[in-house]
């Protein structure tokens, strides 16, 4: 095993951060790290915005629904899509930008953010950092669209808490590799892999002293009490991504 794979294995998420700062080298070689990633037709269709004031910080741990380590980690990053560098460039070449009115923009956009993020968390790993990313951004879109003065075509999709651990995290168990690596073509036939699976992260939570409960049952109870996350259906109409039915029509 190489020291590539060695990091990416070990990954784990910290939500506690000691009090030392994170150089700007080391970020400069983060977001380099992002950047490196693929992206659909080389668009990089992403931004990546630092925060290190820690009233914009507190601000943000509230909006992602009150999530103290957002405060605590000595930078946040906001990960968006940004399609507003394309509509520059259509507008540079006098081209018509009807990009955000297809739905695939959502897909490409949210492709490239989470390339881009991968790429950051292995540089940080790999630079004794540890992160965590928050999909709590999402929660209230439009408070933080005004925060970080977001222009139309670009869109919060996740952040990425970034400092040094200041306590070791566990590593969380995975799903067995056959749930999710298929060949030629998709198995649909999982419940036995999950059954088996429950036991696993049962043992595992037990092993971290946390409450004992099953992956299916979480994930069940996630989705039944979240039909909507967010007020993104909103909001993403508001940055000009018009891809709902009355356009269709």
């Amino acid at each position: 095993m190489n020291e590539v794979i060695r990091t990416l294995t070990n990954h784990r998420s910290y939500r506690n951060y000691s009090d030392r700062a994170v150089s700007t080298e080391d970020l400069q070689n983060i977001i380099a790290s992002a950047q490196a990633a693929p992206s659909w037709v080389h668009g990089q269709q992403f931004t990546i915005i630092a925060i290190h004031n820690q009233e914009r910080k507190q601000r943000l741990a509230e909006l992602s629904g009150n999530q103290k380590h957002v405060a605590e980690a000595p930078v946040f990053l906001v990960f968006c899509m940004d399609f507003y560098r394309a509509g520059l460039a259509s507008e540079i070449e006098g081209q018509p930008f009807e990009a955000a009115s297809d739905v695939d923009a959502l897909l490409v956009g949210a492709a490239d953010v989470g390339l881009a993020m991968a790429g950051a968390i292995t540089a940080a790993e790999s630079l004794g950092l540890g992160t965590i990313p928050i999909g709590g951004v999402r929660r209230n879109t439009k408070a933080v669209i005004e925060l970080l003065q977001l222009p139309k075509y670009v869109f919060p999709i996740a952040g990425l808490c970034v400092g040094y651990p200041g306590a070791e995290s566990p590593q969380k168990s995975r799903l067995p590799m056959e749930a999710v690596y298929h060949e030629e073509q998709y198995n649909p036939d999982q419940t036995g892999l999950l059954q088996a699976y429950n036991e696993t992260h049962r043992q595992s939570l037990q092993q971290q002293g946390l409450p004992e409960r099953s992956w299916t049952s979480w994930v069940a109870h996630f989705y039944a009490n979240n039909p909507v996350y967010g007020d993104a259906r909103n909001t993403l109409k508001q940055q000009g991504f018009m891809y709902d039915k009355e356009r269709e029509e």
